[in-house]
Formats: structure tokens, sequence, C-alpha cells
């Protein structure tokens, strides 16, 4: 079961500015679908120990985009649940991580946040009708069209400080040592991190979460590893996470906040990681001509078409 917040947090949340930090601290749980103050308190730890830079651009993009929000006036519930902040937390990170620490990528990171925030509103009125929502879809816009843009611009593109190619080969036999950081470096690679010690923190604090929720980020990352291994996919790969973050977020996502626990949720969210790992391949070689980034995509893709199905599905049945 997920751990009740006190009554004291309560209290502040109808304070500011306590309402605007704690929806900021929401946001960085709401990557993995997770409001919780001690998930957002555990992922923020593991992203500052992960490098300094990236704990900065992180919290920066959740701040500015929360903060946008609430200038807005976007629905204060919405807000207080860290539904406005997360998307600018990876919008951060992936500007950081592909342009590197400059002026330049603090002032794309606020614009950018500010653009999430913009994004989370359209597309939730055009997703209303489905009973979709916008998932990480904004940050996925902005950062893939900042990423695409930006060799373009002198006073932006400093060449790619983290640049991970997408076609590295080599043995696709697999070591232990290969499985278990793939494990953990699932989890922390969906906030473009590779860090099994980062991934471990995370996955703790999706414990926080509750036990379903940390057993169903688990079971993605192994079916996830598996996967792309039956696929033949490059051990280096595997073993940084590339193939198996999205396969953790589908998983949660399917199996512990939007469908009801049943046994045929579990088969469906597992199956829906194994496929977003296919379809993390080609995606990647479909961005990679002209410069962009997979990002989480094949999670979005993959939910959204899992979650649309659902009604023509009896077995299945969404969360109250």
């Amino acid at each position: 079961m997920p751990l009740t917040e006190p009554d004291f947090v309560r209290r502040l949340e109808k304070r500011q500015p306590f309402a605007y930090l704690l929806a900021s601290l929401r946001g960085f749980g709401q990557v993995d679908l997770q409001p919780g103050l001690l998930t957002g308190a555990a992922i923020l730890v593991a992203l500052w120990v992960s490098g300094w830079e990236t704990g900065l651009f992180a919290t920066l993009g959740t701040l500015i985009a929360t903060a946008t929000a609430y200038a807005l006036a976007v629905d204060r519930a919405g807000i207080a649940l860290g539904l406005q902040g997360y998307a600018g937390c990876l919008t951060g990170i992936a500007l950081v991580s592909s342009l590197g620490n400059h002026p330049a990528t603090y002032v794309l990171t606020v614009l950018g946040a500010v653009m999430c925030t913009i994004l989370m509103a359209a597309l939730g009125t055009l997703l209303a009708p489905y009973g979709l929502t916008p998932l990480t879809a904004p940050f996925c816009l902005v950062s893939g069209v900042v990423v695409v843009g930006a060799p373009s611009f002198d006073r932006v593109w400093h060449g790619a400080p983290n640049a991970v190619s997408s076609t590295t080969s080599g043995d696709t036999g697999i070591s232990w040592n290969d499985l278990w950081h793939a494990f953990f470096n699932n989890v922390s690679q969906i906030f473009l991190v590779e860090s099994w010690y980062a991934g471990l923190i995370m996955l703790v604090g999706l414990a926080f979460a509750g036990l379903r929720v940390a057993l169903y980020a688990a079971g993605g990352s192994v079916a996830g590893i598996v996967a792309a291994w039956l696929l033949g996919a490059p051990t280096a790969l595997i073993a940084n996470g590339i193939y198996g973050y999205n396969a953790v977020l589908v998983a949660i996502a399917i199996g512990a906040v939007f469908l009801a626990n049943t046994v045929w949720t579990g088969a469906y969210a597992l199956f829906g990681a194994a496929v977003t790992t296919c379809l993390t391949a080609s995606l990647t070689s479909f961005f990679k001509p002209f410069g962009g980034h997979t990002f989480t995509w094949p999670f979005i893709l993959t939910t959204w078409v899992l979650m649309a199905a659902v009604p023509l599905l009896p077995r299945l049945r969404r969360s109250e």
C-alpha cells in the first residue's frame, strides 16, 4: 500500500509558497506517474546524485513549468498533484544532455518549460474525448524540436556532449553484470540518465508509492531486457538501459495506474512492455537521419494504443 500523506503536509499544501514547492516536488514523481512526495523526493535525490547539472536542470524545468501553470490559472488540483511539472523536468534534462551546460541552455530550458505547460493544456483538450492523457508528449515535442533545430544556431549548438550511438554493434551475448546494470539503468534512463545507482534510488522511491508500482516497474524492466535480448539487440545498449526504459513506463502506466488490478491487467502490461521495446528500435531508426531523439515516444504511443483499446476489451477495465 502507498504511504499516506500526513496531516501537516495537507495543511502546507493550502499555503503559498509551500503549495508551490510541494507541487514541484510531486512533479518529479509524476515522470513515473506517481504523485507521492516521498517518491518525488527520492527521484530528485537520484537526479542530483547522478550529476549536479542533471539535478539543476531537472529542478529548473520543474519549477518553471509549475510556476507557469499557476500564472496561467491552470486547475489547482492538477498542479498540486505535480501534473504540470514533470514535462518541464524531463525537458531540462534533455536539453542539458543534448546541448551542454551553456547560457543558452538555461534560456531554452525556461522557454521549453513554459511551452510544456501550454502543450499540456492543448493536448489535454485534444485527447480528452478519447479518454487519453498527454503523458510525456509535451516534453517529447518541445525537446525534439529544440534538439533537431539546435545545430542551425551557433549560440545554441556546442556539439552533442552525451551522444549515444544507436547503431552500436557487437556480441549479443549477455553477462550477469550486463543484466543487473540493465535492470537498474532501465529505471534511470527514463530521466535520460545512465546510472545503476540512480536507478536503484528511483526504484526505492517507486516502492514508497506502493508494492504494486515497484513490482510493475521491476517487471517492465525485466520484460524490456528479455525482449531486447531475444531480438538480438547489442549488449551494450541493453546494459545501459536504452531498450528498456520505455518498457518500465508502460508497465507502470498500464499495470499500476490506468487499469484495475487483475490478472489480465498484468499480462496486458507486460505485453505492452515487450511491444514498446520493439517500437523503441523502430523509432530510433526513424529519428536518426535528421538528428532526432526517441525520448519517451515508444511509451506514449504504446500506452495510447493499449488504453484506446480498453473499451472494447471486456476483460480489462479502467481503474476507478
